[in-house]
């Protein structure tokens, strides 16, 4: 019994951890790292829970900028990859203006954003939109790029019009692409948040990052990085879980089962 628990699929993410955090400890006292370089693992843990209600404050706002611009990307990414996908006259005027916007740092231009925008969550979560944009909208064209001819000659042959084509056929066909692209969005829009909260803000995890680097903190760092690692794990479980629930029948699914 004991040993299936162990081997369980949900816990072994913990024992990985747990493995890691052990190594962790032995490195450190086996090469005798100085704490100023690389905390002891227990001082973060001890810092984390020090820190807990001020990491958690913060954690939210950091949140709700990563929500803000994994919404936008959904509402604007989305339906602009539709239309790439089924008109070649825009894909071939836009597709090159979205991969030539990917070759631009975005901490080159977060400053521009605080400039036109000010120092609320609206720079941070336009950051974390232009992170997440690119990965959904290549993935979504290519999702409805790759159903199936034959399925929707078939569909005509049986006078389907186009809009039932297009949500019986295309859509549920596309859709294991789309939230393979939302996976990956959401995590970066997170990187987005941070990169926002660098550039000029006075809260979020990025802001408490910035601190602890000012103050040399090394276990606050650490332990702001354990929140936000553990917030893009969250989020990416949640997208997860929608997947699974809107598209059970995809074989993705099915294997996971």
């Amino acid at each position: 019994m004991l040993r299936k628990l162990l081997l369980s699929p949900a816990l072994r993410p913990f024992l990985l951890i747990l493995l890691l955090l052990v190594l962790w400890d032995v490195a450190i006292r086996l090469f005798r790292i100085p704490a100023y370089l690389i905390p002891p693992p227990w001082e973060v843990v001890k810092q984390l829970v020090a820190e807990w209600p001020r990491l958690l404050a913060e954690s939210w706002k950091t949140t709700l900028a990563t929500l803000g611009g994994f919404g936008l990307t959904i509402v604007i990414g989305i339906p602009i990859a539709m239309v790439i996908a089924y008109s070649r006259l825009v894909e071939s005027y836009v597709y090159p203006l979205l991969v030539f916007s990917q070759s631009i740092p975005k901490v080159a231009i977060a400053p521009l954003f605080v400039v036109w925008f000010g120092f609320g969550i609206f720079p941070k979560v336009i950051s974390a939109f232009l992170l997440g944009f690119f990965p959904v909208v290549v993935s979504t064209v290519m999702g409805f790029k790759s159903v199936e001819p034959d399925m929707l000659d078939l569909a005509r042959s049986m006078g389907a019009s186009r809009l039932q084509t297009f949500f019986k056929i295309s859509l549920p066909q596309a859709m294991p692409a789309i939230f393979s692209g939302l996976k990956v969005s959401v995590t970066l829009a997170v990187v987005g948040a941070v990169v926002g909260e660098f550039v000029g803000s006075n809260s979020g995890i990025g802001y408490v990052l910035q601190v602890a680097n000012g103050n040399f903190d090394l276990p606050l760092m650490f332990a702001a990085l354990v929140v936000l690692s553990s917030i893009g794990v969250i989020l990416f479980v949640a997208v997860d879980l929608i997947e699974h629930v809107m598209i059970p029948w995809h074989a993705s699914q099915r294997h996971a089962n």
